[in-house]
């Protein structure tokens, strides 16, 4: 039996629909994310989950338990927020402990559990401070001791990283991975940033006008998406429709393939090719640009517009846009579309 069921959950706002007959499993310990762009029912489905919003049908189940209509605060789920939602007027400890001292426990009991969430999230000698005396990263890591020193069974993080800046959103994310191995906790993250998801996830489930649009490992979504949708999200594909197919790979397909740029080879004198890669596709360079480790080219061929992601590296042609280069695709590498 799984950890958390979610059965045939609909919503609707008006005469919008948020949630569409949704359904799916969590097991215990398992870190999923719910990836999609703005608007597609991730943030709702959290709430619902949350017991702060209501679904129209459906229902939800944790560990053999129908939850569908408990009070949030008889869930035993903890949430985090993009905003952070801490009170103002209360120190970093005290807002920690509020949620422990609801419940009336032993002074001593709270003041271990608080020290002990603060030595987790490592605010140490940021106890007395007040919110608006921490960065945006410190306030989100206080965010999240207050859910965690609750011992939550399920842990809920909409958006939690996403007003952040770059270098704090690596560690923050890199810490909420770590802490939720060490205490196999269940916990599900909401985001629209791919990175993220792929990053930190056991499952993505990429969601699409409140439905499941596909599930499985990072790696499944990234290397095998099933959807001319889940390919544009999951990366930066390119789209052969089924007349290049057949002529550039020899591949028979209704739909065409999807291949990622770092599959399609420039090719140069220092590379050596196997059989199964195409032969040479006559290319002409549009536009080039340095991403770091990565050269990301346009090139147009045979009027029509493929990315092309190579390693800079010593290797690497020096090439110039109006430069005519020569492509090698790997059928292997492409995936047959669906729709």
């Amino acid at each position: 039996m799984s950890y958390l069921t979610v059965s045939n959950l609909a919503k609707r706002f008006g005469d919008s629909v948020i949630l569409d007959d949704l359904s799916f499993t969590i097991e215990r310990g398992e870190f999923v994310t719910l990836l999609g762009s703005s608007g597609c029912g991730k943030s709702t489905l959290l709430r619902c989950i949350a017991g702060l919003t209501q679904p129209d049908s459906g229902y939800i189940q944790v560990d053999n338990e129908n939850i569908t209509f408990a009070p949030a605060q008889h869930r035993g789920i903890g949430m985090v927020f993009q905003s952070y939602a801490l009170f103002p007027n209360m120190t970093v400890e005290a807002n920690i402990s509020f949620g422990l001292n609801l419940r009336k426990m032993d002074k001593e009991v709270v003041q271990e559990k608080v020290r002990q969430a603060i030595a987790r999230v490592e605010l140490q000698g940021k106890e007395k401070n007040m919110p608006h005396e921490l960065s945006g990263g410190q306030r989100q890591r206080v965010a999240l001791a207050r859910a965690l020193v609750m011992e939550p069974r399920i842990l809920l993080l909409d958006e939690p990283l996403s007003a952040l800046d770059a270098r704090i959103r690596r560690h923050l994310r890199q810490q909420i991975r770590q802490l939720q191995q060490e205490l196999q906790l269940t916990t599900i993250f909401v985001t629209h940033d791919q990175e993220e998801a792929l990053s930190m996830s056991d499952r993505i489930f990429l969601m699409n006008q409140g439905r499941i649009e596909q599930s499985g490992s990072p790696e499944q979504l990234y290397a095998r998406p099933n959807s001319n949708m889940v390919a544009q999200f999951m990366g930066t594909y390119n789209f052969l429709d089924a007349g290049n197919t057949q002529r550039w790979l020899g591949l028979q397909t209704l739909n065409g393939v999807a291949v990622r740029a770092e599959a399609i080879i420039l090719d140069h004198p220092s590379l050596s090719f196997g059989k199964k890669v195409s032969q040479p596709i006559a290319s002409i360079i549009t536009e080039k640009h340095l991403l770091g480790s990565v050269v990301r080219c346009k090139v147009m061929a045979e009027n029509t517009v493929l990315t092309v992601d190579s390693l800079n590296n010593q290797f690497l042609p020096k090439l110039d846009i109006g430069s005519k280069v020569y492509l090698r695709i790997d059928p292997c590498e492409c995936v047959l579309l669906d729709h």
